[in-house]
């Protein structure tokens, strides 16, 4: 049976929105933290995109639940030897508690220093150079790498914390699943699909990981919740790749008519159907997953969380 976390979305929410949402997470019963890392958010409707190795400190205070990033590109827009002492220092704040999710990235967030944002492999490629040298880092030993993508001269991570930190690998497709397979802590998808599990565990994953994620909308009126979901989310029905490649929020706007109330509908777990909630996430555990985080869309946050407490965890929890 898989354990159920919460997704905090710094897309959506302030700091301190962030950190009270962690707080009824832990009351409600959910067992870990996720917590998106991002420049911009996706669209101006969500509004917010604080720095996430800030929070993870005050989270580190307010809660006792393990955080992870979902996820962290360590390629462009931070170099992974800075990635790898956030992460160091996230780790021995959060006793050991921390976990790094780390994954290729989207334009959106990584070209806005003016760098190439690169073709898919390459990126892969770079991430795999990334967690060599932040895993190096990670013993604490003065690190010098002269590779195809990153340079790293007398680099030495003096607050480590007592064993390394784990580093999840994102995965959409067959390329990117067969590098978490094989260099990963785990394997981070945001679809419950059976084959790409399979595929991890079989090229290497064996006894690692599975991690999962999606978003709801609960609310007792259900048309209000497609609405709030087509308003701050559509960006999660586009399809093929223009989630890596658009470089601005206002781009993914002009794509915002494209997706109906009606294809929400369809696809978006929205209302306050207790068996339509628990479903969705059952789905990732029929898949395989080990460990499913779920995050609620709008502002009725306390209200999801009452629900999810008294009504879809324990159903979820029975198996």
């Amino acid at each position: 049976m898989p354990e159920y976390g919460y997704f905090l979305s710094c897309e959506e929410f302030a700091p301190a929105d962030l950190v009270e949402q962690a707080r009824m997470a832990e009351q409600a019963g959910f067992s870990s933290l996720w917590i998106s890392d991002h420049y911009h958010p996706w669209n101006d409707a969500q509004g917010q995109s604080p720095f996430v190795w800030s929070v993870i400190g005050a989270l580190s205070e307010a809660v006792s639940l393990p955080v992870e990033t979902a996820v962290t590109c360590p390629t462009v827009r931070i170099h992974p030897a800075v990635v790898a002492q956030a992460a160091a220092t996230s780790a021995v704040m959060t006793n050991g508690r921390f976990r790094l999710g780390v994954g290729s990235g989207e334009a959106l967030n990584e070209h806005v220093l003016g760098h190439v944002w690169p073709p898919a492999h390459i990126r892969l490629e770079m991430l795999e150079e990334s967690i060599q040298v932040m895993r190096r880092l990670f013993t604490g030993e003065e690190v010098n790498h002269h590779g195809t993508h990153y340079t790293v001269e007398n680099a030495r991570l003096y607050t480590i914390p007592d064993e390394p930190v784990p580093i999840d690998i994102s995965g959409f497709g067959p390329a990117a699943t067969a590098l978490a397979s094989r260099v990963g802590d785990g394997f981070i998808t945001m679809t419950p699909d059976e084959s790409m599990v399979e595929q991890f565990r079989k090229g290497g994953g064996a006894g690692n990981p599975v991690i999962g994620g999606t978003k709801v909308c609960y609310g007792v009126d259900r048309d209000e919740c497609v609405r709030t979901v087509r308003k701050l989310w559509f960006n999660q029905f586009l399809p093929g790749e223009m989630a890596q490649i658009l470089p601005s929020p206002r781009h993914f706007e002009q794509l915002g008519p494209l997706v109906t109330d009606e294809m929400v509908s369809e696809k978006a777990v929205c209302g306050d159907d207790v068996d339509q909630h628990v479903s969705a996430l059952s789905a990732f555990a029929d898949a395989g997953f080990d460990r499913v985080y779920v995050n609620q869309i709008g502002p009725d946050q306390r209200g999801f969380f009452d629900f999810y407490r008294t009504k879809v965890l324990p159903q979820l929890q029975q198996g």
